[in-house]
């Protein structure tokens, strides 16, 4: 076993970290923290059910809106539609009970697509969600500010920077962790609960009694569409997709598993249920309160026949809601606005969870940039959070933040993921089965259980897919349907090129050292070839003493490095240093410095391997650890750095060479010093 640094050489969080940074985002945690940030089922309600559960108050105003084209006549069909909707949303919620239990890792519908249905349909349920994570911000933070506005309609003038700059708080919360984000959305996400239901309750109850709220659009004609019966149908079939928006975030609770404390699975499905109950019950709670007010709520306002479509802002349908059971000018119907407002803003954090624990572990099969795959100081994603973040604010600046035009490219992308998701369930189920021993009764039980479940969920959401595509594709939607095969081509060739680096650097028993003296120092990150390399080179200059130091990030990391080491007899000693903090250059610092105070002023040459790239786009795929260790390392007395290049096969056709400079290749090397002119990257 290799020696490894003790406890008393921990190093602490970075003094040089930014104040502005430790303010807006926090003091840095260390990896064991991990366990606390975990989350109990009542904070993880309003993280990962925001979404599903805040989506009634645009879905029931989306249904009535699409079936008012047709004239209030249409509005009769508005209980079905609902109930087909909830009926909807009971069969999904069974169905990732299922998923749940199955696949616990966090990957989703994307690992059960992979795993059952092949690669192509894992990557495009992988694309489809990432593209509705965006759209999921967007929408709600869109949704949230037109109730904003609904309350105070002077602030209409501001509606996208009012969008663009909830969007940015919403960044700066959710990367303070998990833990805080979800402390700091559950009175708002409980608060909106309560405050619906007891609306819901309050005016049920006046209509039992004889004095139904009465809401003030009640009061308005509808410039009805002349429609054939196949544009009724075609109508009735869009105002199902449009209230199926109710069903988005259902899947975020099967992406956030390993965000739950223990029994993880128990917690997850239990969470789920809840979810699903509430929001079935305020979507149809909800839409049956608007149609006993009247509510009536226009796609085009100036189609409200008497409504002043020129100088006034139509309130939502939540606000008109609250204000006819309430009164307009009432507390409670301020207080259900700013709940409603603040939920549909907190929405967004749902995508803000499920998008980076995606991005992470589409990272970890290689499909995306390492770089989603590393946790920050406050051990969340925040790659992931930022690039979301971004183009969330790219889209609401593009359509402006208005909701009817955002809402149609809505569920798309959600439903693409349902669709296949459902579809490997069943696959899955069906090879459980025919694995299952006939005396295994309970177990094949649970199975068949499972598949009808499922078989149920993949019919109905293959059918809805079907249905929002035909009446979603004209009115935006085709934009979708383009992101999502272009993405997925993305990933794939991403997938392809880190599957060429890793075959090109493996490690194997053909590699020689025939090199044979101050103190150096290899950084290693993974026994590969490029570190074989830079242990040549330092063998080759014949220090005093030469040795590896692996920085411990990852005690599984650690533990296959060290078994690597022994297996192929490397001619150095390895060292371990311990890096609660996950950092690489200020453990290595501290190490160099306690050692020249022991040993005297001893020069340590530093060795990094550094990748050679050929082609610009291959930096974005590298991450710039060895550029940033060396900027920190040389501000350490008696410290110099060596960057050993590997030059991958790309830089052949941009260089004219390759490079390969092991013992026995007759192709030279060189030993680069920091500050290489080229396109440079690395994996230390």
């Amino acid at each position: 076993m290799s020696p490894a640094v003790t406890d008393e050489n921990h190093v602490g969080a970075d003094d040089t970290t930014p104040i502005a940074k430790r303010i807006l985002i926090g003091e840095p945690l260390t990896s064991e923290e991990l366990e606390g940030q975990l989350l109990p089922k009542k904070m993880a309600l309003p993280i990962f059910a925001s979404d599903a559960l805040s989506s009634v108050a645009y879905a029931p105003q989306e249904l009535l809106m699409i079936l008012l084209i047709g004239g209030t006549a249409f509005l009769t069909y508005s209980p079905w539609v609902a109930a087909a909707v909830v009926a909807l949303l009971v069969v999904v919620v069974m169905s990732y009970r299922q998923l749940i239990k199955a696949y616990p890792s966090g990957g989703g519908d994307y690992e059960v697509a992979r795993t059952n249905l092949g690669e192509k349909a894992g990557v495009v349920v992988a694309a489809a969600l990432l593209v509705d994570y965006i759209l999921t911000v967007a929408v709600s933070v869109a949704s949230g500010v037109d109730n904003i506005i609904s309350a105070l309609p002077g602030l209409d003038a501001w509606r996208v920077e009012l969008a663009v700059g909830f969007v940015v708080l919403i960044i700066l919360v959710n990367l303070r962790g998990v833990r805080e984000a979800s402390t700091a959305f559950a009175i708002p996400t409980y608060l909106f609960i309560g405050s619906v239901m007891v609306m819901i309750v309050v005016g049920l109850i006046r209509w039992a009694l004889g004095d139904p709220p009465i809401a003030e659009s009640a009061q308005y004609a509808v410039k009805a569409e002349d429609l054939s019966q196949a544009a009724m149908f075609l109508l009735i079939l869009r105002a199902f997709s449009s209230g199926c928006s109710a069903l988005t975030g259902v899947e975020a609770v099967s992406n956030g598993v390993p965000a739950f404390r223990k029994p993880k699975i128990r917690n997850a499905q239990a969470t789920l249920v809840m979810m699903g109950s509430i929001a079935a019950m305020m979507f149809a709670g909800l839409t049956l309160l608007a149609l006993v007010a009247g509510v009536h709520y226009a796609e085009n306002p100036c189609h409200l026949v008497g409504f002043d479509c020129t100088g006034a802002v139509q309130p939502s349908l939540m606000a008109q809601v609250a204000a006819a059971t309430f009164g307009g000018g009432s507390v409670l119907f301020f207080i259900i606005q700013a709940a409603t407002a603040a939920v549909l803003l907190l929405a967004a954090n749902t995508a803000f969870n499920g998008f980076p624990l995606l991005g992470s572990v589409l990272a970890r099969d290689g499909y995306a940039p390492k770089a989603l795959n590393t946790r920050g100081d406050r051990l969340v994603y925040s790659n992931g959070m930022i690039i979301l973040g971004l183009a969330a604010v790219v889209v609401l600046i593009v359509f402006q933040a208005k909701l009817t035009t955002l809402i149609q490219l809505y569920i798309i992308g959600v439903f693409v993921s349902f669709s296949l998701g459902q579809l490997g369930m069943v696959k899955h189920w069906r090879r459980e089965l025919r694995l299952l021993s006939p005396k295994a009764a309970a177990e094949r039980r649970a199975a068949w259980s499972g598949l009808v479940i499922n078989s149920l969920g993949a019919t109905f959401t293959i059918v809805v897919l079907v249905i929002v595509t035909i009446t979603k594709f004209t009115h935006g939607a085709w934009l979708v349907f383009l992101a999502i095969p272009v993405l997925s081509f993305l990933m794939v060739g991403v997938h392809r090129y880190y599957r060429d680096v890793e075959h090109e650097i493996t490690m194997d028993d053909d590699v020689h050292f025939g090199a044979t003296g101050d103190v150096a120092i290899v950084l290693v990150g993974k026994l590969q070839k490029p570190v074989a390399k830079a242990i040549d080179y330092a063998l080759a200059a014949r220090h005093d003493k030469t040795f590896a130091v692996h920085i411990s990030v990852s005690p599984e990391d650690t533990r296959d490095v060290q078994a690597d080491w022994e297996y192929h007899h490397m001619p150095v000693p390895l060292l371990i240093i311990d890096s609660p903090y996950r950092q690489y250059a200020a453990p290595l610092a501290q190490f160099i410095t306690q050692y020249r105070q022991k040993h005297g002023s001893s020069v340590v040459t530093v060795y990094l391997p550094q990748y050679i790239v050929g082609h610009w786009w291959e930096s974005v795929l590298h991450n710039r650890r060895a550029r940033r260790i060396a900027q920190q390392l040389m501000l350490v007395h008696g410290v110099q750095i060596t960057l050993v290049p590997w030059l991958l096969d790309s830089t052949e056709l941009i260089y004219g060479r390759r490079s390969r400079p092991l013992p026995g290749d007759d192709r030279a090397g060189r030993i680069t010093s920091y500050g290489l002119v080229a396109h440079t990257e690395d994996e230390t």
